[in-house]
């Protein structure tokens, strides 16, 4: 049998997917399971979506552009516009998700064996796309005793060294939910400047935030027109996770030239789904403005459910919806295969996300799960129930120190 390839050994595993399995298993012994392992939103998508979908009257399902149909770019550039996000049509390029969006953004930006600096914990797969493409993560970690809070730029800075060529920011953040501030998006600006290195800014949780502020785009910031690069998507905005859509965004022509070779390698984003988002970008503001309102309570039932958890550590939560948590548990993947594989409470068990897959160091996550309150409000509550009763139950639980 022929041998795999050194890039297919170091391939990491999804935590988000990798107990799988374990779930399958359990769900077949007749076993509930709350699914808080991936960001997966139950909101329905916007009618308008829906409605593009139904009318189209194509016979043949054919290639678009490889940068995307001429029709959906314009309209998202206006939406942009619309925002305070200055940009043109010919300068987004129409990506399958926001995937892809990174996947190429990474490619295009460095090269093997280059560095990108990236806060932790972060996006499992930007690990994974970093892996691919012979790219080294260099992680600025953040801790949760305070919140995941971002460090001062000085200490970006540090990390800062001959093979950077990027950095990579969540803004809001996954897993963490964190905000960047003005102050500190300025700071970065400052830095790319200095050491003419790319800011990668991947911005899908944009609506997705509960603080007072508005989430300021890497776009919005002056002088950035050649390092800055935005990746968006509408997986999580309009609950469309399934149609793979997302985009890539620069002012700077010869990064949108470059990116679209690694388009026309793969030869268009689906049609359909394309038309489907031009008629969803149509959604009203009372759409977004319930889907607000709605993780913001989920948000607060989870918080004050785990708040009220012995042992169990919950940070601040300002944006997205997912919650890195630590809890008195000896190793959180042990717990969370457990919790599939050995544990039900009245029938009924969860599934988180061990955090150690969100770690360039998984010893960093050792005792953390993520968690994407993505379910309604009642269904959260129950697989919070799931959660206290597992925790008194289970044989590795950790003594809090008095």
């Amino acid at each position: 049998m022929p041998g795999l390839s050194q890039r297919a050994k170091a391939m990491p595993a999804s935590p988000i997917r990798r107990l799988m399995p374990f779930a399958e298993a359990a769900a077949a012994r007749g076993v509930r399971i709350y699914h808080l392992n991936i960001g997966q939103p139950d909101v329905a998508s916007p009618a308008e979506f829906w409605q593009a979908i139904h009318s189209t009257e194509l016979k043949v399902l054919e290639y678009t552009h490889s940068a995307g149909l001429a029709e959906l770019r314009k309209k998202v550039a206006q939406k942009y516009c619309e925002m305070g996000i200055e940009v043109t049509w010919d300068q987004v390029l129409v990506c399958t998700a926001g995937s892809e969006a990174l996947w190429v953004s990474m490619m295009t930006c460095l090269n093997p064996g280059d560095e990108i600096v990236v806060p932790e914990p972060l996006y499992a797969n930007y690990l994974g796309f970093a892996r691919a493409a012979d790219i080294s993560v260099v992680p600025l970690k953040t801790h949760i005793e305070d919140s995941f809070m971002l460090p001062p730029v000085a200490e970006f800075s540090k990390k800062i060294g001959p093979k950077t060529k990027a950095i990579l920011i969540n803004n809001p953040g996954n897993p963490t939910g964190t905000i960047y501030t003005d102050e500190q998006l300025e700071g970065l600006r400052q830095l790319a400047l200095d050491h003419d290195i790319f800011v990668i800014a991947d911005e899908v949780y944009r609506e997705f935030n509960y603080t007072d502020r508005p989430v300021r785009s890497i776009l919005q910031l002056s002088g950035m027109e050649k390092n800055a690069v935005m990746v968006d998507s509408v997986s999580k905005r309009f609950s469309l996770c399934g149609a793979r859509i997302g985009f890539l965004v620069s002012r700077n022509a010869d990064f949108n030239a470059a990116a679209l070779k690694f388009a026309q390698a793969r030869l268009a984003p689906p049609m359909l789904e394309q038309l489907g988002v031009i008629g969803a970008l149509d959604a009203p503001q009372s759409y977004f403005d319930g889907v607000r309102k709605e993780y913001m309570a989920r948000r607060d039932l989870l918080v004050s459910r785990l708040r009220a958890m012995s042992g169990v550590v919950c940070p601040n939560i300002d944006g997205a919806f997912y919650a890195t948590v630590q809890l008195p548990v000896d190793d959180a993947d042990r717990f969370c295969q457990w919790l599939l594989e050995s544990f039900d409470h009245n029938g009924e068990t969860v599934m988180f996300a061990p955090a150690s897959g969100f770690y360039s160091d998984p010893a960093d996550g050792k005792h953390q799960v993520r968690i994407a309150y993505v379910l309604e409000c009642p269904k959260l509550d129950r697989a919070m129930d799931c959660l206290e009763a597992a925790l008194a139950a289970y044989p590795g639980r950790l003594t809090p120190v008095a």
